[in-house]
């Protein structure tokens, strides 16, 4: 491959600009029929995908403050979308866990993303939806290795 070879052309990086605003107005459809905001859903979605966790390990997953985390914990807790406890080790460590409401919500939300996705892929050839599998493969893995340390490196849940 030549170095000529390696640069992205405008109209490729204007291709995939494109394509992560539309996964984006994707994702933040998908959480307005929820009824939740945002922040809110993205609490949800970490528990759900790390499991019961500390108040300082969900604010690095999400790349936010600790308090950040206390405010958002406030509303799902009261919400009853997720509960706080104490970490058996160190009662002074607020735990949350996702509670079965909490899990819904995040099922809802995946589950319109899948549909809203299907669909859009349902217009493509099979040869073309192998070729966007393959590419954005790809481009998550070179995104990756490019992140400089480990926050980095975890996606970022939206």
């Amino acid at each position: 491959m030549t170095d000529d070879d390696a640069e992205a052309t405008l109209d490729e990086l204007v291709a995939f600009e494109t394509a992560t605003r539309d996964l984006v107005g994707l994702a933040l459809r998908s959480v307005d029929q929820v009824e939740m905001s945002l922040p809110q859903f993205r609490l949800l979605l970490v528990l759900d995908e790390l499991g019961p966790s500390s108040s300082v390990r969900c604010a690095r997953a999400l790349g936010v403050v600790g308090s950040s985390i206390t405010r958002l914990a406030d509303r799902l807790d009261a919400s009853g979308h997720l509960v706080r406890g104490a970490d058996p080790a160190n009662r002074s460590i607020v735990v949350l866990t996702l509670t079965d409401a909490g899990r819904d919500v995040v099922r809802a939300v995946t589950d319109f993303r899948r549909r809203e996705l299907r669909a859009a892929l349902g217009v493509l050839t099979p040869a073309e939806r192998a070729a966007c599998t393959a590419a954005l493969r790809g481009l998550h893995g070179a995104l990756d290795r490019e992140a400089v340390d480990d926050d980095r490196r975890r996606h970022v849940p939206i």
